[in-house]
């Protein structure tokens, strides 16, 4: 989204636009809070990773890295995901999937080539002599079908069976699916190093599984030249760490008006950051819609919408498409735009589970760590932000803004995988700040599909937990004025942001009862469910509360500058205060100071020489306020710790 001085219709064009997911409806159901769910774990799919490794000569670190990197062990018990694959080992039958979504309910997939790499269930199913069926919903015949897999794929890359680990390289990198040379050698490549490194986790389903590591395991990559890997011909150079199936497919940059230059789509042109424009956030959204048909709208000027990248859920490739110098209109803040880049994911929010892929959550990840890398975002959740954790850039917007990637998009995994520090384990309620960190898999909450079927989904691993007025889960859960203004309790749908905290964000500890804890959020003392620190650990930050004397303090969706900034030819910004306000004595956990910004692109142009950038002396911090993020005017606050 854009605030560039044009027409209100054209403003609103874009507002409507800003990235393809449903707004946040009403409030439409009283709820009552699902608290997290531990299972006891057993040895069931330890077990059936012992007896494969046996019965078809696979190394068990082999088998359960591959298993690891493909499913990270959930077993999904005869559900498919969107990469048409089945169970721990991810046998895929893509021919049954050309309906996407959970269920099939989300419309059609864009055609799949006939690649045998994506018909395995069969192909195991013929090895075992075992149904399809069994397969899918049996996860010890499911790993016995990855098994047998993997050994005809050793045995035609190196003609036997190996003992050595090392020597599996190849039929790994077969196992990905992949006849590309990049795509396959990274997947092969995660697989050995989750070998090296290990991995201990306890899956969807409760099933605790432990790979031991083998440190200074180096794979023989020889072993993968019988599979003649293609190596794609050269097209334009990418923005994109090397190895990654990565393509550009540049978004429209067309004025669509032949006599109005402040009509057209979908992105303005600058030179950041050697233009003093710096990257502050990587943004991630999913799209919902297919990933070719993201592609085709982010090539048609009149969508008035596009991200830097978009990914595949089937296989992680990437898509360029608008190049990270330039802002793309993504965020539905333009202040935020004008700082971030925009990395969609295909997927829809209510169905993410079966969206959100392994193979997805990989190429993202190398890509946001080279991306951060590139341009010094640090690997937190203050810079790496969902579209649901972007604010409103004025009070009339901030009921619309997106809630995408969702509640089951695994923040926790996906930091991981960026190197993010992890949090500091510890008794939560000895800190003073602490930082939302449910364990995904067993954090099982209900969300309902109040923007679709209405229904109530089952309990499924989500990254947030729910907020309460008051220790008790009988108690209403935390209403925001900007989704209710009428002032009733918060609900349980899912696009319902306003009564959730996400993992990875931190607040200031405001209090503690039993197995409840208190923190300040949007402006107000809410409570969340805490028993052994199981939702939350201690964490530190920069604490900034009202100056003395303030009785409250505005709180702003956009860091611009003060007007005596802008030159004559630049129209000012207004600086106008969000609906909520922060009371004397509340605490927030703040990130480093910024100059207010403001970029003025108002038309169509061939060169960003012709745009200008304004810079204040205003300084802002950047705060965790309520499911989004906020920003705060230094003059407004005080630094009470560095914790």
């Amino acid at each position: 989204m854009r605030f560039s001085g044009r027409s209100g219709i054209r403003l609103m064009l874009v507002l409507a636009a800003a990235l393809l997911l449903v707004s946040s409806g009403s409030a439409l159901a009283s709820r009552q809070h699902t608290d997290a769910v531990s299972r006891k774990p057993s040895g069931r799919l330890e077990a059936a990773f012992a007896h494969a490794s046996r019965e078809f000569g696979v190394p068990e670190s082999v088998l359960k890295s591959v298993a690891y990197n493909e499913s990270r062990w959930d077993e999904h018990l005869g559900e498919v995901n969107t990469s048409g694959g089945y169970g721990v080992m991810n046998l895929t039958d893509v021919r049954t999937t050309s309906q996407a979504g959970n269920k099939g309910t989300r419309g059609p997939r864009s055609g799949v080539p006939s690649s045998p790499g994506l018909h395995t269930l069969g192909t195991a199913s013929k090895l075992l002599g075992v149904g399809p069926g069994v397969l899918k919903r049996d996860p010890a015949q499911n790993v016995r079908g990855g098994a047998a897999l993997l050994a005809l794929y050793a045995r035609q890359t190196t003609g036997h069976l190996p003992k050595d680990p090392a020597e599996w390289y190849g039929a790994v990198a077969k196992y990905s699916g992949s006849t590309l040379a990049g795509p396959a050698e990274l997947f092969a490549n995660d697989v050995y190093a989750t070998i090296r490194h290990g991995a201990s986790r306890t899956n969807e389903e409760g099933q605790r599984v432990t790979l031991r590591p083998q440190e200074g395991l180096q794979p023989d990559r020889a072993t993968a030249k019988p599979l003649g890997l293609a190596t794609p011909a050269s097209g334009p150079k990418t923005d994109c760490p090397a190895g990654l199936d990565c393509r550009f497919i540049p978004a429209a940059y067309k004025q669509n008006s032949p006599n109005d230059p402040s009509d057209y789509g979908n992105y303005d042109l600058a030179d950041r950051e050697r233009d003093g424009l710096d990257i502050r956030y990587i943004v991630i959204h999913d799209t919902e819609e297919t990933y070719a048909k993201t592609i085709q709208i982010f090539r048609d000027p009149m969508s008035y919408v596009s991200a830097h990248y978009v990914l595949s859920s089937r296989n992680g490739q990437v898509t360029e498409m608008v190049r990270p110098r330039n802002i793309a209109w993504q965020a539905g803040n333009w202040d935020i735009n004008a700082h971030s880049i925009g990395v969609e994911h295909e997927g829809f929010a209510i169905d993410g589970a079966s969206w959100y892929t392994e193979q997805m959550y990989r190429a993202s990840a190398r890509l946001v760590r080279y991306l951060a890398a590139r341009y010094n975002v640090p690997l937190d959740r203050e810079h790496i932000i969902g579209h649901d954790n972007v604010p409103g850039p004025l009070p009339a917007y901030v009921a619309g803004m997106h809630w995408d990637p969702g509640p089951f998009w695994d923040w926790g995994h996906y930091m991981q995988l960026i190197g993010a520090k992890a949090p500091r384990k510890g008794n939560s309620a000895r800190s003073a700040v602490v930082v939302i960190d449910p364990y995904f898999a067993t954090n099982r909450q209900r969300v309902k599909d109040c923007g679709g079927s209405g229904k109530l989904l089952a309990p499924q691993p989500a990254s947030f937990v729910y907020l309460h007025t008051a220790p008790s889960n009988r108690a209403p859960l935390v209403s925001d004025p900007a989704l209710h203004p009428n002032g009733s309790p918060g609900t349980r749908c899912a696009d319902d942001w306003g009564d959730k905290a996400s993992w990875g964000q931190v607040f200031y500890r405001a209090g503690n009862q039993g197995d409840w804890e208190a923190i300040y959020y949007g402006g107000r003392k809410v409570w969340f469910y805490n028993p052994q620190d199981i939702n939350a650990d201690p964490a530190s930050g920069t604490l900034v509360t009202p100056k003395a004397g303030k009785h409250s303090i505005p709180v702003y969706g956009q860091a611009y500058p003060e007007g005596s900034a802008y030159p004559k030819s630049v129209p000012k910004q207004d600086i106008v205060p969000l609906q909520y306000r922060i009371p004397s004595g509340q605490v927030y956990v703040a990130d480093g100071l910024v100059r207010g910004q403001y970029y003025y692109a108002p038309t169509y142009t061939r060169t960003p020489a012709t745009h200008t950038l304004v810079t204040g002396k205003t300084a802002y911090y950047e705060i965790s306020f309520n499911h989004r993020v906020a920003f705060v005017k230094k003059s407004d606050v005080q630094v009470i710790s560095h914790r």
